[in-house]
């Protein structure tokens, strides 16, 4: 057997791949920016250690000491999106005089939704980590976005009840409306027709004629005003 090598493996035994890459020595925080750039760029799915590596700079195997699998990488994503929310929160903080529990969460839903317009493609991992990753191994950025809430919500003096009630639904009212909002509508992007930019005639209209009605309707986004109205619908109730 070669010296240096394992039986069955093509690498030298105990081989390092390098972690410097175009940008110098990597982080965490590091790779994570990029691979949100790539996701930005190319969709969930053309996200691959392998492509992560070669925007990076360095070998596939040098980002496993930062994310050491796929599905860190993706809880990673999610961190990211925390992260830039936190920021934008540190921007443009609440005036002490004028705060209040309902105001503030206002503010909250409002950044996350400027957050969730400029990283699309990042948005659908807010639904499907929080369904694969328990609650105590999600990143402390993630945790901090609940923690904020759940603080603001006791902190105003409601009860543990009501504080639980209230979280459960701003998350969810919010999380929905992301989806809602930012769902693939557009069939044939470059048409100027939009009812063949929406490929209505492929859904019958026997079938589905409400669809076919109010397409060109769901395809405008709500904004942040409809976001403001639902929350206050949400929160008076």
């Amino acid at each position: 057997m070669p010296k240096g090598r394992e039986a069955g493996s093509g690498a030298p035994q105990g081989r390092r791949a390098s972690d410097r890459g175009r940008y110098g020595r990597l982080s965490r925080e590091r790779v994570l920016a990029t691979a949100v750039e790539v996701v930005d760029r190319d969709g969930l799915t053309g996200l691959s250690m392998r492509k992560l590596g070669a925007e990076l700079g360095v070998e596939a195997m040098a980002l496993y000491r930062y994310a050491p699998s796929k599905s860190d990488l993706l809880d990673g994503l999610v961190e990211a999106f925390c992260l830039e929310l936190e920021a934008d929160l540190a921007e443009q903080p609440e005036e002490p005089q004028v705060a209040d529990w309902q105001r503030e969460l206002h503010r909250i839903a409002l950044a996350t939704y400027r957050v969730a317009l400029r990283h699309p493609n990042v948005v659908p991992l807010l639904a499907t980590r929080l369904l694969s990753t328990p609650l105590a191994r999600r990143p402390t950025a993630v945790l901090r976005s609940d923690e904020r809430v759940l603080a603001l919500l006791r902190d105003a003096g409601l009860s543990d009840r009501r504080t639980v009630r209230l979280h459960r639904a701003f998350t969810a009212w919010l999380l929905g409306y992301l989806l809602v909002e930012l769902r693939a509508m557009d069939d044939e992007p470059g048409e100027p027709d939009p009812a063949f930019r929406l490929g209505l005639h492929r859904m019958p209209a026997q079938e589905f004629p409400q669809l076919r009605a109010i397409a060109l309707a769901l395809d405008d986004r709500g904004g942040p005003g409809q976001l403001a109205a639902g929350l206050d619908a949400l929160l008076g109730s």
